[in-house]
């Protein structure tokens, strides 16, 4: 049985299709890489604004969206779902972005504590005991569940094994209610700090 190689696909405009595009992007062309990057742009842009709220920082995130997606680009199998492909990847890069910069939401438990340290500057105590606070309103706002899971997590430094053997759950819904608890402080904390 003999096979024919077949020729590039061809929209109407005389341009490769984005299938083809992206997979002579996966084998290494830098062009193809170039011209998705330009379509895709305003897209990841948009993802990475809406999620940073941050013009600068969406600005800086996509750029780091399109290097991932540039080193990873031989992984994605269907070459027709770049778009939605690097959608995701901004979401979740400028999601874990957020999350790594929200001090508030750090949850050491010196923060949740009065006891300050004596060679923390009077500024930094003050600001350090205001931020408890916060967080402990935002605590207080929770329901008792996501409250329990963000204290056995954070403040008993309990592994996600030992917390699915108290709680009484499989693991996977453990990290699921870890992250919605996190999320669920971040809401209750956000206009909090705007005051």
């Amino acid at each position: 049985m003999t096979t024919t190689m077949q020729p590039p696909v061809i929209d109407s405009t005389g341009k490769k299709t984005l299938a083809e595009r992206v997979i002579s992007a996966q084998e290494g062309c830098r062009k193809a890489f170039g011209e998705l990057f330009e379509q895709f742009y305003p897209s990841v842009y948009a993802v990475t604004l809406k999620y940073s709220r941050n013009k600068h920082t969406a600005e800086e995130l996509s750029q780091d969206v399109f290097i991932q997606a540039m080193e990873k680009i031989g992984q994605l199998r269907q070459p027709e779902c770049f778009g939605a492909w690097l959608r995701a990847i901004a979401r979740r890069m400028t999601i874990n972005q957020q999350s790594r910069n929200r001090s508030c939401i750090s949850l050491v438990p010196e923060m949740l504590s009065e006891d300050l340290s004596e060679t923390t500057l009077p500024g930094e105590a003050v600001l350090e005991k205001e931020r408890a606070e916060v967080v402990q309103q935002g605590l207080d706002q929770l329901g008792v569940m996501d409250r329990q899971t963000l204290v056995a997590f954070y403040l008993r430094h309990q592994s996600l094994a030992t917390m699915s053997d108290e709680f009484e759950a499989p693991l996977g819904t453990i990290k699921r209610r870890l992250h919605v608890a996190r999320r669920r402080l971040a809401n209750e904390i956000d206009p909090l700090m705007a005051v």
